[in-house]
């Protein structure tokens, strides 16, 4: 039955192509890149109504070295699509990923989908016409996005899913940060320092997969103190397509609720945390109600050093998204007992147990931001520090490098 369905899905997603592709008279491009991405890469080429990015270096890469290619000399083309580009996070890993394979003499097709499930797996389908070896997807939505893997497998493209779940379809091997983790970092951080009062438990979307596994972490701290009466939880609303204004109503309606007798709010990323701030900020109530977040985005990272944050639980992306071209590299010689070699869990996505590269999650806060995310170089003193007065700002060594294992729990 699952696979029937799967089969059904697909044949209605080559129909879409071909619509597509003809009112793009026969062009072979069938999505467009994000404006930001076109603004941070080289010139996109241009296929009629739709854009892309489709990069490669010379036979050499920008630092000099030997380009990277698959063992008959010919060179490595991959294929990155990504759901969205509405938060921060997801346009710095598109830029990682076209750096890295500017050095490397690789080819790179990078699209977002501009939150629309239908259009990224259309995408996904362009990119593997286009013969990419590999395929790598942070899917929009877990749940359709396996459809394009008997596809890829079809051309002999390999899928590797990136963060965000590929659910009920044949991934060769999925990437990401533990998500149980991220859940569980998330919530220590605030009963470490709420240990008892009332609680706004706020989820991301439930169309993303990944959602669930945050939850169960986060619940594996909260469920002790929620049975033993110490922590009340107030309100439990999911926030869709991780919208922080969807974060600022729950939070709103939460306080009233209460007449704003709450200690702390699980948001569960940074751009949700930015509603949460703002929705407490109005009642008086910001820096005095603790926040969690998951990112590291720059304006979580202000509010940590303002103080209307108490951390995030980061994930440094240099790590996971190098990871995901190195795997991808080897996948595309076929060095498949390299990438098995990293592999730390197997995860069902509803179809198989995948094998998984989980990367560590760190919790950064007001103590040890400045010897993560500023000497790392992932944020800058400036950025972080602009909203505090120049005589306060500290004296840090950027590195440019994290050493994740060091600050890992």
């Amino acid at each position: 039955m699952k696979k029937t369905i799967r089969l059904v899905a697909l044949v209605l997603s080559l129909v879409m192509c071909a619509v597509l592709f003809a009112a793009c008279d026969g062009s072979g491009s069938a999505g467009q890149a994000s404006q930001s991405q076109q603004e941070t890469s080289a010139p996109a080429e241009t296929s009629g109504a739709d854009t892309e990015t489709s990069m490669a270096a010379g036979s050499e890469s920008s630092t000099g070295g030997e380009a990277a290619t698959k063992a008959d000399g010919s060179k490595i083309k991959i294929g990155f699509s990504v759901g969205s580009t509405t938060e921060e996070r997801w346009v710095k890993e598109m830029e990682m990923a076209q750096q890295y394979c500017d050095a490397n003499g690789i080819e790179l097709i990078v699209q977002s989908a501009d939150d629309d499930a239908n259009k990224q797996i259309t995408q996904c389908q362009s990119m593997i016409s286009q013969g990419v070896d590999v395929l790598i997807v942070a899917a929009k939505d877990s749940e359709s996005a396996g459809v394009v893997c008997d596809m890829a497998h079809e051309s002999g493209t390999k899928v590797v899913g990136y963060e965000r779940g590929v659910n009920n379809g044949d991934v060769d091997y999925y990437i990401a940060f533990n998500p149980v983790q991220v859940g569980e970092i998330q919530a220590q951080m605030l009963v470490d320092r709420y240990p008892r009062g009332n609680y706004i438990w706020l989820h991301g979307g439930p169309e993303d997969g990944l959602v669930q596994s945050y939850i169960q972490g986060n619940t594996t701290v909260l469920q002790p103190l929620i049975d033993s009466g110490d922590i009340t939880i107030v309100a439990d609303q999911y926030c869709k397509n991780w919208s922080a204004d969807e974060a600022m109503k729950h939070t709103e309606n939460a306080l009233s609720k209460v007449n704003n007798d709450v200690v702390a709010v699980v948001a569960p990323n940074d751009s949700t945390a930015g509603g949460v701030v703002q929705a407490l900020a109005a009642q008086g109530l910001d820096g005095t109600v603790g926040v969690c977040g998951q990112d590291g985005d720059i304006a979580a990272c202000q509010r940590i050093v303002e103080g209307t944050q108490i951390g995030t639980a980061f994930k440094y992306l240099p790590t996971l998204n190098t990871t995901a071209m190195e795997v991808a590299v080897e996948l595309a010689r076929g060095e498949t007992d390299q990438v098995d070699a990293r592999v730390t869990d197997k995860v069902n996505n509803g179809f198989a147990d995948i094998p998984t590269i989980y990367i560590p999650v760190i919790e950064v806060n007001k103590e040890n931001i400045n010897d993560t995310i500023i000497a790392s170089g992932f944020h800058s003193l400036e950025e972080v520090y602009a909203n505090i007065p120049k005589d306060q700002w500290p004296d840090v060594e950027v590195t440019g490098e994290l050493d994740i294992y060091k600050y890992a729990k």
